[in-house]
């Protein structure tokens, strides 16, 4: 999948979707099916444009209002990998800035959609909407598409067992801890990918070297500690316990900066990875079950014992459902 910052693409045109794709879920990729399909039968490549920030965050922050921000369930760069897997040819992240956010809804349609991604098709949500102050709809966008030469479709919510899949509704479902709803509505397990980051090293005076990933967005939908499945370090993947949030027994001044840490400790350890054989690496998180929500400890020895007490629950979780997670977890 290309990938472009900004609007201005190469080619002869493209079968467009737009939306804020957070975790990419099972709603997302049945457009993204019906999207390719449409891009096939044009002789277009097939082309998603998200924004970064989240529009939301864009407003929370510009108004002083960090409330309103939505929590995160993907970052970036997963969002991006699913997109690429759901076979997305291209993807557009457009900066949600100032001069966005103001952009008039016809402005959005003629410097957008139509000089910049000369967009032969658009497909969006039943709940579209665009522009400054959200003034532009499906009506319009339609209307606009007669007279500037692209086809315009609108897809209904998808739904499973009679609930709306959302990205509202996985993060609902990762806040209350619920792991196996927010794979329902995902199709997969909720995960996390990233570098291994050096961190505070305290991990290893404990007795639990851990691999660490940041996690860019300060509000990520879930967090707490986690029983945890490990890719990339192995031709298998390693079991182990996790740590998502921001640490409230260590110092908010260590070296991370009280920047949210995805912490996981791997229950064996492979011995040809050598102690310091994670960092640098890429890897992937898969958080299949929800131990308890971060603890405060008073002092090193009660957080080594809780760790301990973690670890021992992840083990018991695994061995209860050992069958289930033997094997990777295919796409629902």
């Amino acid at each position: 999948m290309k990938i472009y910052r900004g609007f201005n693409l190469p080619g002869a045109g493209c079968a467009l979707t737009i939306g804020n794709f957070d975790g990419v879920h099972r709603g997302h990729q049945a457009m993204l099916a019906l999207l390719n399909n449409e891009a096939s039968h044009r002789g277009v490549p097939s082309c998603a444009m998200t924004f970064e920030p989240h529009p939301r965050d864009y407003f929370a922050a510009a108004t002083g209002k960090p409330e309103l921000a939505p929590a995160r369930i993907a970052t970036l760069r997963d969002k991006l990998h699913e997109l690429a897997r759901c076979g997305v040819d291209q993807c557009v992240v457009l900066p949600f800035d100032a001069r966005l956010s103001s952009m008039a809804p016809q402005a959005f349609i003629d410097e957008v959609l139509v000089r910049g991604l000369g967009a032969r098709y658009v497909l969006v949500g039943d709940d579209f909407r665009f522009g400054a102050k959200r003034a532009g709809d499906y009506a319009m966008l339609d209307a606009a598409g007669q007279i500037a030469g692209f086809d315009v479709a609108r897809m209904n919510s998808y739904e499973v067992h009679n609930l709306r899949v959302s990205s509202s509704a996985v993060r609902e479902a990762l806040t209350e801890g619920r792991m196996d709803d927010a794979a329902r509505l995902l199709g997969r397990p909720y995960s996390i990918s990233g570098h291994v980051v050096h961190g505070r090293k305290l991990g290893r005076d404990l007795g639990f070297r851990t691999l660490n990933l940041r996690f860019s967005h300060w509000k990520p939908a879930a967090s707490g500690i986690f029983a945890v499945r490990v890719f990339g370090l192995g031709a298998q993947p390693l079991t182990g316990v996790a740590n998502l949030g921001i640490r409230p027994s260590l110092d908010p001044a260590d070296v991370n900066g009280g920047r949210v840490l995805l912490e996981t400790y791997c229950l064996d350890w492979p011995a040809a990875l050598g102690s310091e054989g994670g960092y640098g690496k890429i890897i992937r998180v898969e958080l299949l079950h929800k131990l308890h929500d971060e603890l405060r400890y008073d002092g090193l020895d009660a957080l080594k014992t809780g760790i301990a007490k973690d670890c021992a629950d992840a083990r018991a979780w695994f061995a209860a459902h050992m069958a289930s997670t033997a094997a990777p977890i295919p796409r629902i």
